[in-house]
């Protein structure tokens, strides 16, 4: 897989700019803040319908604009998909696949496949869970489409329940009559979340099962093997520390109790207080957790083979993504940028941008595209 040509209107800093690419290695050169982060972070976008640097899609259109665009054409099994995504803050968002009209944006997911490496990242293993989970959910997604539906009923159903829970605690502590009558649906939504929320476990206990070796190869190769890399995910469900199986009928009973189970403080509380919401990916290096104990080094090791192991899994299983490099090698030093290199030269595409070329290393020095001032050129 890779992107041919991607055009963007209105996104970010761009009003309007085109650019072509082609498979293998090519080299976004320019100063820090003429886009070149905006141009790979709309083809993420494309990817996963989300950003990874912000939380909202209202910084992603131009400031004055009411709408923004990304298109691409992606070659994938020698045939070219084209692939549109319309942003409309505040509006439900609309996309297009081969210039017909899909019925939910995220029916495109599949069509184009990224894993970006960005600065950002040093969040997956120093950032709150909230990040890990987010990891796990996209990569998921990445490999499995129909789990974009998953996460979306999942969440559709647990703001339902918040904003039941958050209704009955502020009547309780208004001191009204109505506190029990509000939780009369609150049943309904426990089944609902208990369903939708097993489902989504069984899938990301199975990911980490099928990611997990890839993290310690990838480590082992970034880290010459100095730590013996630790990834487990931790489930409320869980029962005396045990870790929680991957059957689906199983978890959906065993939420269902732990909801019934938290229901007098999540009332006291107003808020869900179990789910897949608050579980954890948790990392080690040794006996000790990644977070708070590992140096900044091998915090950026773990990072990094956290998004090898996501391109390596997907390539193994036949859906080899594009790989991006944002602004990564500026924060590497010499011998990891080598063995980066080293690692995904043989991809069918990445994308690699830079403030200087120098930081490049020449097994990826492909194509070279100048960005500056709003304009993408390629130079050779």
């Amino acid at each position: 897989m890779y992107v041919r040509h991607v055009e963007l209107v209105d996104f970010r800093s761009y009003p309007r700019v085109a650019v072509d690419f082609e498979a293998g290695p090519s080299v976004l050169v320019g100063p820090n803040g003429h886009g070149k982060t905006n141009l790979v972070e709309a083809l993420g976008y494309l990817s996963t319908l989300g950003s990874h640097r912000v939380a909202t899609d209202a910084p992603l259109v131009r400031a004055g604009a009411q709408r923004a665009v990304v298109r691409t054409a992606v070659i994938s099994d020698a045939r070219e998909l084209v692939v549109e995504i319309e942003i409309v803050p505040g509006k439900a968002n609309r996309a297009r696949l081969n210039r017909s009209p899909v019925t939910r944006p995220r029916d495109v997911l599949g069509a184009l496949r990224t894993v970006l490496f960005a600065p950002e990242d040093l969040a997956l293993v120093r950032g709150d869970p909230a990040e890990r989970r987010r990891f796990l959910d996209e990569l998921l997604v990445s490999r499995f489409p129909r789990f974009a539906g998953v996460r979306a009923d999942y969440d559709r159903v647990l703001k339902q329940r918040n904003a039941l829970l958050r209704t009955a605690y502020l009547a309780r502590k208004a001191g009204g009559p109505g506190a029990a009558k509000d939780l009369g649906t609150l049943d309904v939504w426990d089944s609902h979340l208990a369903r939708h929320g097993a489902e989504l476990l069984v899938g990301r206990l199975d990911l980490v099962t099928a990611l997990a070796p890839h993290v310690a190869k990838a480590y082992d190769a970034v880290a010459e093997g100095r730590s013996q890399v630790l990834m487990e995910y931790r489930s409320g469900l869980a029962e005396d520390g045990a870790p929680v199986g991957a059957d689906r009928q199983v978890l959906e009973a065993r939420l269902g109790a732990a909801l019934a189970k938290a229901r007098p403080a999540e009332i006291e509380r107003g808020v869900t207080l179990t789910g897949p919401h608050r579980d954890e990916l948790a990392l080690g290096l040794g006996e000790l957790p990644v977070k708070g104990y590992a140096s900044h080094g091998e915090s950026w090791s773990y990072a990094l083979a956290l998004r090898l192991a996501a391109y390596d899994l997907l390539r193994g299983e036949g859906a080899e993504p594009v790989l991006i490099l944002d602004d990564v090698f500026a924060e590497l030093d010499t011998r990891r940028r080598d063995c980066l290199a080293g690692l995904v030269e043989s991809a069918s595409q990445v994308l690699v941008t830079c403030a200087v070329a120098a930081d490049v290393p020449e097994a990826l020095r492909g194509a070279r595209y100048d960005v500056a001032h709003g304009e993408v050129t390629r130079v050779c």
